[in-house]
């Protein structure tokens, strides 16, 4: 996952549970505007959260975060 898109996911998520609590779950749609204005990175977020990580479509905001560090540690 590209820097910028670990960093979105990592702002919205943090946001999400500030807003609505720690039990708040997101799905990667949440990560991008209704207007579908950048495919690729909807692709790519799409495929690390799907393909990648066989999520549900509405997971846990922390455990999206802990995903996401934990693949960011590694490189």
């Amino acid at each position: 996952m590209r820097a910028s898109l670990r960093k979105k996911v990592l702002d919205v998520c943090q946001k999400k549970i500030d807003t609505k609590g720690d039990k708040v779950n997101v799905s990667f749609y949440a990560f991008f505007a209704n207007k579908n204005d950048d495919p690729e990175l909807l692709m790519e977020a799409a495929t690390w959260w799907i393909q990648t990580h066989k999520l549900d479509h509405f997971v846990s905001a922390h455990t999206v975060m802990t995903l996401v560090r934990n693949e960011s540690e590694k490189t």
